[in-house]
């Protein structure tokens, strides 16, 4: 049996199981926009990072700012909200810096 006929039959397997029923975010369409953000060349790099278990920095912020505006839709307290909003945007800054930095350096 051939490498894709045996993938295939393992995904089906696991289909006819349930086991894709009850994953994060199901029926949403997936933001892409982090990853669109990140540039081309880092992409690659940070793939083979992420499949070895370790992140860039910016990689942790990203995920520090999905974290923050999944507790921010989760809050309803007006002080708690600004409190948040202020960390997003702060973390949104400072992975823009990060960004920045590393494509003026690119440019040298």
């Amino acid at each position: 049996m051939s490498f894709e006929k045996t993938v295939e039959a393992v995904i089906r397997e696991a289909q006819e199981r349930g086991d894709f029923d009850n994953l994060k975010g199901k029926g949403k369409p997936i933001d892409l926009s982090a990853y669109f953000e990140t540039p081309e060349d880092l992409r690659l790099a940070y793939s083979v990072l992420k499949n070895a278990n370790m992140v860039s920095a910016e990689v942790d912020l990203l995920k520090e700012i999905a974290a923050l505006k999944e507790r921010l839709g989760a809050t309803y307290e007006e002080k708690e909200r600004s409190r948040i909003q202020k960390m997003i945007r702060e973390k949104q800054l400072q992975f823009n810096v990060m960004m920045e930095s590393r494509t003026l350096q690119r440019k040298k």
